[in-house]
């Protein structure tokens, strides 16, 4: 059975006014008025969208890394090639015959360097330029160079097969034997032919080229002894022009060319005497 809205409205009032009574009976205050809690203060930035990036003018560093440069190659394999032994020997023959360096070269017709081979294995160092020397140009061509020549055919070489110099370039007057001092003003130019030449062994011909070879002791022989100088085997024996004065002595200067063929692992040729 359906209520009259009337008799509806009635009930709802009745009900209405019970809660308030029973509200004020337990201290309330009737319905409380509630209002909306406030929103939080929360600001929104606007959306901005970042820019897109432009390229800089100034090119992009890379990260520093350490370079690795090679070493410099020495000069002397910079230049296309380091002086061949004759071209070093070619200035220093140059620089022989312009030298001033002591009073030899007052007197002098020619400066005498040097002959033979510049790849022998075997040289001879004389002790000064004779008179045909002097004239010539070259070392050993007067009496004592023949004998020499034929003490080298002695030993089974050819003649321009060993190299032969002196230990001063410029005749000594009277065709003594140099000074020390005369020696010491020629040493880099007999050190620079021994250090092209590089022969297996030197022949020191004379008492002054033994001296200027470090041959010659304080006391003692100095005659067929075995050294060495600037790394290189050298001997001494008497010089020729001694042997043409006292022959005798060429059985005792054989003696020392045997024993320096024994050295070079070589034996004389069987019709030497």
């Amino acid at each position: 059975m359906s209520l009259d809205p009337c008799d509806e409205y009635d009930a709802l009032l009745r009900a209405a006014r019970a809660l308030v009574e029973w509200e004020e009976e337990v201290g309330g205050a009737g319905f409380p008025a509630v209002e909306a809690p406030p929103l939080p203060d929360v600001r929104v930035e606007p959306t901005v969208t970042p820019p897109a990036p432009v390229e800089s003018a100034v090119p992009r560093r890379e990260p520093a890394t350490t370079a690795v440069r090679e070493r410099p190659a020495p000069a002397s394999a910079q230049r296309e090639g380091a002086p061949s032994k004759a071209a070093r020997l070619a200035l220093l023959a140059s620089e022989a015959a312009a030298c001033t360096a002591c009073d030899l070269h007052r007197e002098r017709q020619k400066s005498v360097f040097s002959r033979g081979s510049i790849d022998a294995e075997l040289m001879f160092v004389g002790e000064g330029p004779g008179q045909q020397e002097d004239l010539q140009g070259e070392p050993f061509v007067g009496p004592a160079g023949q004998l020499l020549d034929r003490m080298i055919a002695a030993m089974g070489y050819a003649r321009d097969e060993v190299y032969i110099c002196n230990v001063v370039k410029c005749r000594p007057p009277g065709n003594r034997a140099p000074s020390p001092a005369e020696a010491g003003a020629c040493r880099d130019f007999l050190d620079g032919q021994i250090d092209a030449v590089r022969p297996r062994l030197i022949i020191a011909l004379g008492r002054s080229a033994a001296e200027r070879l470090a041959l010659v002791p304080e006391s003692g022989r100095w005659r067929g002894e075995f050294g060495e100088y600037r790394g290189i085997t050298t001997l001494a024996t008497f010089h020729p022009a001694y042997l043409l004065r006292s022959p005798e002595q060429k059985k005792v200067v054989w003696a020392d060319l045997k024993r320096a063929l024994q050295f070079l692992g070589k034996s004389p040729p069987t019709a030497s005497r």
